[in-house]
């Protein structure tokens, strides 16, 4: 099995958030199926230097080497931010920073939290965007989960865990990776 590494990213900086144990679970989940190792940032875990950088050279050793390691990963779980002020303008300013031509092909899950009577406005505002960074290089998968999800920021919902082993599944199909015994088709 070659593939090694699942990284999430989550823009969003509340603490605890909903979006980023969602994220957690999803790369959990992945790292299951194919044996790989995972780790999940947050957008914040990339500094100071972050905001005013122009170029990934231009950010520090810590947030380089994350920026590395999401490059280098073989499935990615992409987390959208809240979509408040200055959150949204730090996560695009991440995806300026990157070559695109670096992640083609590689499997894409997009993930989104938010109120359970507003499922498509979350789903616009939150991940369309990503979308629109994505598409052109890949597939993405997306899955939405609301508040009601959730008990204590855990995900309880078993039609999400279902969905979630669904896009789990395809992106160890586009990356080529055995699927797991039990996992949806």
């Amino acid at each position: 099995m070659s593939k090694k590494l699942v990284v999430g990213l989550s823009g969003n900086l509340t603490r605890p958030s909903k979006t980023k144990a969602f994220i957690s679970h999803i790369v959990a989940e992945v790292s299951s199926s194919t044996g790989a190792a995972s780790t999940v940032f947050d957008i914040e875990d990339l500094g100071q230097s972050f905001p005013l950088a122009r170029r990934i050279g231009d950010l520090d050793p810590l947030a380089r080497s994350i920026v590395e390691r999401l490059l280098g990963a073989d499935v990615l779980v992409v987390g959208s931010p809240t979509f408040k002020g200055s959150y949204t303008g730090l996560f695009k300013h991440f995806f300026d920073l990157l070559d695109p031509s670096s992640l083609r092909g590689k499997p894409v899950i997009l993930a989104a939290t938010g109120g359970g009577d507003r499922h498509s406005l979350v789903v616009e505002h939150q991940l369309r965007p990503l979308f629109s960074f994505f598409e052109a290089l890949t597939l993405p998968t997306a899955i939405y989960a609301s508040d009601k999800d959730f008990a204590d920021g855990v995900l309880v919902s078993e039609a999400i865990h279902s969905r979630v082993r669904q896009a789990v599944a395809e992106a160890c199909r586009v990356a080529g990776t055995p699927r797991s015994v039990g996992l949806a088709a």
